[in-house]
């Protein structure tokens, strides 16, 4: 999936003002509160690979400066706590046999196989950390993450990870649907275009996450 953009005007500096605006923005709709202690919940870490985050074919957003940090804190917590970090990795086919309308969509993917399909290092999966290959948005879709939240008693999901208007939501709508509570996190997602971003987290308050920050996760 080749990135049109970046996500506008987000850096190291302003990435903390301009989170509490977007969640000042979709505060209207933003009310719902998991109940869901951190014993049942568990982080995800939506594609953060290579393909996605380095300065090659499709950069999204500069990892270093913006989003990556936080995605980061967000692992070391969790790991801290004892609870599952589980990662997912968007990859393809070499040839593109497995692309179906995503090859409509898209002029290039993430090949498996290759150095640009695996996680950016400095979060790199430790050996048990269970990391799900997936060939469509979601995570859910064609894989097993259902079943490994279920043994491990999830009743909620922290997403993390790129781009937040595809991958990113499309697992939160399909774990909305499971009856996992969500929680989205808000300056640890990125996208193409800052717009893109907002619209996902007020749709997401609407009907199904509460949208936070990464401070919010690390102090519940």
């Amino acid at each position: 999936m080749t990135a049109r953009g970046r996500m506008e005007r987000v850096t190291p500096e302003n990435i903390r003002e301009k989170s509490e605006d977007w969640l000042r923005r979709i505060g209207k709709f933003n009310v719902h509160r998991s109940p869901v202690g951190v014993d049942h919940s568990a982080l995800l870490v939506i594609d953060m690979q290579k393909f996605f985050l380095g300065s090659s074919v499709a950069s999204l957003v500069d990892p270093v400066a913006a989003i990556l940090p936080n995605v980061k804190r967000l692992i070391d917590r969790y790991r801290e706590k004892g609870r599952p970090v589980i990662y997912t990795r968007h990859v393809h086919n070499p040839d593109g046999s497995d692309l179906g309308i995503l090859g409509e969509w898209w002029d290039d993917h993430c090949k498996e196989g290759t150095e640009e399909a695996e996680i950016h290092d400095s979060i790199a999966p430790r050996p048990d950390d269970k990391v799900i290959c997936k060939n469509r948005y979601s995570a859910f879709h064609g894989t097993d993450l259902a079943d490994v939240l279920r043994s491990r008693e999830v009743e909620e999901v922290v997403i993390s990870g790129v781009m937040t208007n595809i991958c990113c939501e499309s697992t939160a709508r399909d774990a909305f649907f499971r009856d996992i509570w969500v929680r989205f996190v808000a300056d640890a997602t990125a996208s193409v275009t800052e717009e893109m971003h907002v619209a996902t987290l007020l749709n997401l308050a609407y009907a199904f996450a509460e949208v936070c920050l990464t401070e919010d996760v690390l102090r519940a």
